[in-house]
């Protein structure tokens, strides 16, 4: 009979619509979250190695002028200097995975945001801080 209908189907007709309404906004969100991810990890990982490049080249031309005999300085800016070179060094090129144990990278930016800070303060010189959002 065409005019017969099931009413079970009827009563459950609003949570079929909301079931299938979830499943194509999840999968729609989760497709958009990784694309705005990925550009919003890319624009952040360019601000913080743009930062961290800084820091090191501050700190490898104060190597350099330290290693120079006629510097007048104590060599504290030097060893300064090379320890931060030594920790930029050792900041992970890639996102480390969740897993990953041993490695925070927000810890190893402040120290190394410290290291350039103590650096700065052994060579007289002013610290230009304008760090980069936390990772």
């Amino acid at each position: 009979d065409p005019h017969h209908f099931d009413l079970e189907q009827l009563v459950h007709l609003e949570q079929t619509f909301y079931d299938v309404g979830y499943q194509d906004g999840y999968a729609h969100g989760r497709l958009h979250g990784l694309i705005e991810g990925r550009a919003l990890g890319a624009e952040k990982g360019f601000e913080l190695w743009e930062e961290l490049g800084f820091y090191e080249g501050v700190a490898r031309l104060w190597a350099a002028v330290s290693s120079t005999e006629a510097n007048g300085t104590d060599g504290r800016g030097a060893h300064h200097a090379s320890a931060l070179i030594a920790l930029i060094g050792r900041f992970p090129l890639q996102n480390p995975r969740p897993d990953a144990a041993g490695v925070d990278m927000s810890a190893q930016l402040r120290l190394i945001r410290s290291r350039y800070k103590a650096m700065c303060a052994s060579l007289g010189i002013r610290a230009r801080l304008q760090p980069a959002a936390s990772p």
